[in-house]
C-alpha cells in the first residue's frame, strides 16, 4: 500500500505526526519514507509493508495531511502501474524532463579515449540542438586484457567539455560503488557543469548490492539495461530494489538479448517489449540499437539495421536512445565496428524525428476510436 501526503506537507506539523503515528501504530506494518523534490514542491509518499490487507484504505484516506491511498496488488510495488493509480510517469533531473511521453537521443562514445574526440562529439550533439550524451568511463569486458575505460582520469575534462558544449545529462556506465563517488567528487571538483545518469550495464542488473547502493543516492537518476540471461520479470525486479532504497529516477533500457536466435545481429532485439514495460511500471523505456545489432551493415534500401531498429522501437513508443557515435570508428578503443559516423548524426535525429511523430500519429489515430 502507498500512502500519498497532501504536496509541501510541514513534517514537523501536526498533520504529518498523526498520520505516522497512526501508520506505526499498525500491528506487522513498516513505514518507508519516500521524498520526491520538485522545482516548487516536496511530494511526499508513504511505503507500507507487510500484511497492508488488513488496514482500512477508507480510515486512512480521512487522515489530516494525506491526498490519497493507493492499494498494491501487483508486483513493482514502486514502479509499477497500479489500480487507481496515477502517479507521474515523468522526473527531471539539471533541466532535462524524462518522461514516457517524450524522447531524448543519447548519442555519442560508448568509451572515452582522448578530449579531442570527445570535445569533437559535444560540439556537434550542440551545433544540433541535442543536450544529452553517452560517454563511458568505466568499461567492464569480456576479457580481462581488453580496455577497461580510463575511469577517474578522465571524469575531468569530460565534464568540462559537456559545460563547455551546453551538455545537460551524460549517461555513464558504473560498476561498482567507488565509482558512483568519484563521480561526485569529479562533478563537485569542477563546479557541477553537467549531470549524470549513472548507467548499470547488462552484466550487473543482478549485482544487488551495486543496485541498492545506487540506490541510496537520490540525486543522480539511473538508467538499467535489461540483463541478457534473465528474464523481463527479473530485471524490472532490478528496477525495483534502487527504487526500494529511494530512487524512483529510473529509466529501463532494452539492449537486445543474448541468444543466437538473433543472429547475424549480436543481439536478438526485444525492442516489442517497449509497450510492455510502458504498461507494467511507471518507467521511461529506453532502447539501444548499438548493442542490438553490432555492426554498420546496411539493407538493400540504403538504410543500415542501426537505423531500422531503432525506428521500429520509437515507433513502439520508446522515450530514449542510447547510440554508439564516433568521430573516427577505426580508432575507437571499444565497439568501434558498431559505430555511427559523426557526419551521419543529422540523418540518424531526422530519421529519429520521422519514427517520433509515426508514433504520435498512431496514437493520435486510436484515440479517435478509443478515447484515453
Amino acid at each position: 500500500m502507498i500512502v500519498i501526503l497532501e504536496p509541501g506537507i510541514d513534517k514537523s506539523g501536526a498533520d504529518y505526526t498523526a498520520v505516522m503515528d497512526y501508520l506505526t501504530n499498525q500491528p506487522g506494518i513498516q513505514v518507508r519514507v519516500h521524498e520526491e523534490s520538485g522545482v516548487h514542491q516536496v511530494l511526499t509518499e508513504l511505503y507500507l509493508v507487510g500484511d497492508t490487507k488488513t488496514l482500512d484504505s477508507e480510515e486512512i484516506s480521512a487522515l489530516a495531511g494525506v491526498e490519497r491511498v493507493v492499494r498494491i496488488s501487483q508486483d513493482y510495488r514502486i514502479l509499477g502501474r497500479h489500480k487507481d493509480d496515477n502517479r507521474s510517469t515523468h522526473f527531471e533531473y539539471n533541466g532535462v524532463t524524462f518522461s514516457q511521453d517524450n524522447l531524448h537521443i543519447f548519442a555519442g562514445l560508448c568509451a572515452v579515449d582522448n578530449p579531442t574526440h570527445v570535445g569533437q562529439m559535444m560540439k556537434v550533439l550542440q551545433e544540433h540542438g541535442q543536450v544529452v550524451t553517452r560517454m563511458g568511463a568505466y568499461k567492464p569486458r569480456t576479457s580481462p586484457y581488453a580496455f577497461q575505460g580510463h575511469g577517474k582520469e578522465c571524469l575531468p575534462y569530460v565534464f568540462e567539455l559537456a559545460g563547455k558544449y551546453g551538455i545537460k545529462v551524460i549517461a555513464m556506465e558504473v560498476t561498482c560503488e567507488q565509482h558512483v563517488a568519484e563521480i561526485q567528487e569529479t562533478l563537485e571538483q569542477t563546479g557541477h557543469p553537467t549531470g549524470v545518469m549513472l548507467q548499470i550495464g547488462t552484466r550487473n542488473t543482478q549485482n544487488f548490492e551495486l543496485l541498492k547502493a545506487v540506490g541510496r543516492q537520490k540525486e543522480m537518476p539511473v538508467l538499467l539495461k535489461r540483463g541478457f540471461g534473465i528474464t523481463l520479470e527479473e530485471s524490472l525486479n532490478a528496477a525495483e530494489y534502487m527504487a526500494s532504497e529511494g530512487n524512483r529516477k529510473v529509466i529501463f533500457a532494452l539492449r537486445g538479448m543474448k541468444t543466437n536466435m538473433g543472429d547475424p545481429h549480436r543481439n536478438f532485439v526485444d525492442f516489442s517489449h517497449v509497450p510492455v514495460v510502458k504498461r507494467l511500471t511507471r518507467m521511461p523505456v529506453c532502447i539501444d540499437p548499438s548493442h542490438s545489432v553490432g555492426s554498420r551493415e546496411s539493407s538493400p534500401d540504403g538504410l543500415m539495421d542501426v537505423f531500422h531498429v531503432t525506428a521500429q522501437g520509437i515507433v513502439a513508443g520508446a522515450n530514449m536512445v542510447l547510440v554508439d557515435f564516433h568521430p573516427n570508428p577505426a580508432k575507437a578503443l571499444v565497439d568501434g565496428p558498431q559505430a555511427l559516423l559523426i557526419s551521419e548524426l543529422p540523418y540518424f535525429l531526422e530519421d529519429c524525428r520521422i519514427a517520433r511523430e509515426a508514433y504520435e500519429a498512431r496514437v493520435k489515430n486510436i484515440h479517435r476510436i478509443r478515447p484515453a
